[in-house]
C-alpha cells in the first residue's frame, strides 16, 4: 500500500516532501510493527545481592512478624492442686467405667465415662485408692478407697471386665454406695488390673494401720484411759460427798452439844 501511496503522487511532490526538515515519512507509519509485550523487572534487571541489602531484607521480615500486644491486665499463674501430690501410681491404664442404676424404673448399667484409672497409693499412710479422670473434661468419675474385703469378681458377659462394690464413692458431691463395673482394651491390662488389685489389697493388711491393727490397739488404749479417768473422777467425787457428810455430822454435833449444855445450865 505504501507503494501504491507514493507511485500515484507527482514527483514534484515527492521531491519537495523529502526536503522537509523533519523527514517524516509514510512508510513507517503503514509499517506493521509487533505489540510491545509487558515485562518484569527482574527478566531484565538483575539487582546483586549484597550483604548490606540482604540484612535490610531480613531486618524489615522480622519487624513485620514480630508483633507483640502488651495485655490489660496480667493474670499470674494459679497452681492447680489434683490431691495426688502425696500419692504414688500404683497403676495406670485406660479403661471405661460403668455403673448399676436399681433406683431407675428399668435397673440397668450406665456408662459413667472412659479415661485413665489409677491406683493411687500414699506416701506415708499407704493407703490405696482408684481415681478415674473423663477425657478432655478431665472430671472424676471414680474416686473411693480400696479395702482388704472388697470382692472383685469376674464378669460373666465379658472377660475383660469386673464387678465390685464400694461402700462409698466421692466422684461425685456426696458419698455414694456404688456397684461398678471396669471394662479393658485388652485381656492382658484386666489380668494386670486384677494382680494389681490384690497386691494393694494385701499390702493394706500389712502396711496400713487402719487394717493391720494398730489402730485398733490406739483405739482400745484411749478407751482404757477414758474409763481409768472416769473411775478416779467417782472415787474424787465419792471422797468429796463423804467428807461433806461427815462435816455435816460434826456441826450437828457441837450443835446438840451446845444445847444439852445449856439445858443443863
Amino acid at each position: 500500500m505504501c507503494d501504491y501511496v507514493f507511485d500515484s503522487v507527482s514527483e514534484d511532490f515527492q521531491r519537495f516532501f523529502f526536503k522537509f526538515p523533519f523527514r517524516l515519512h509514510f512508510h513507517w507509519l503503514f509499517k506493521q510493527t509487533e505489540i510491545p509485550r509487558f515485562i518484569k523487572m527482574s527478566e531484565t534487571i538483575k539487582i546483586p545481592d549484597t550483604p548490606e541489602r540482604e540484612q535490610r531484607h531480613s531486618e524489615s521480615d522480622d519487624t513485620e512478624h514480630e508483633v507483640q500486644f502488651t495485655p490489660i491486665v496480667s493474670l499470674p499463674e494459679v497452681h492447680v492442686s489434683t490431691n495426688e501430690e502425696d500419692e504414688v501410681e500404683f497403676l495406670k491404664l485406660r479403661a471405661k467405667l460403668y455403673r448399676f442404676d436399681s433406683r431407675s424404673d428399668t435397673p440397668e448399667w450406665k456408662e459413667r465415662g472412659t479415661g485413665v484409672l489409677k491406683i493411687l497409693r500414699h506416701k506415708e499412710k499407704s493407703s490405696f485408692r482408684v481415681v478415674m479422670r473423663r477425657d478432655k473434661t478431665l472430671k472424676v468419675c471414680a474416686n473411693h478407697f480400696i479395702t482388704p474385703w472388697m470382692n472383685l469378681k469376674d464378669s460373666v458377659t465379658n472377660e475383660k471386665a469386673f464387678i465390685y462394690t464400694v461402700m462409698a464413692d466421692f466422684a461425685d458431691e456426696e458419698a455414694k454406695s456404688e456397684c461398678l463395673a471396669v471394662k479393658f482394651a485388652t485381656h492382658d491390662n484386666a489380668a494386670l488390673f486384677k494382680s494389681k488389685f490384690g497386691d494393694a489389697q494385701e499390702i493394706l493388711k500389712t502396711d496400713c494401720d487402719l487394717y493391720n491393727g494398730k489402730v485398733e490397739e490406739e483405739i482400745q488404749k484411749e478407751i482404757e484411759k477414758i474409763l481409768e479417768a472416769s473411775e478416779e473422777n467417782e472415787d474424787e467425787d465419792d471422797t468429796k460427798e463423804i467428807s461433806e457428810k461427815l462435816s455435816q455430822l460434826d456441826v450437828d454435833k457441837k450443835k446438840i452439844e451446845s444445847d444439852v449444855k445449856v439445858v443443863d445450865q
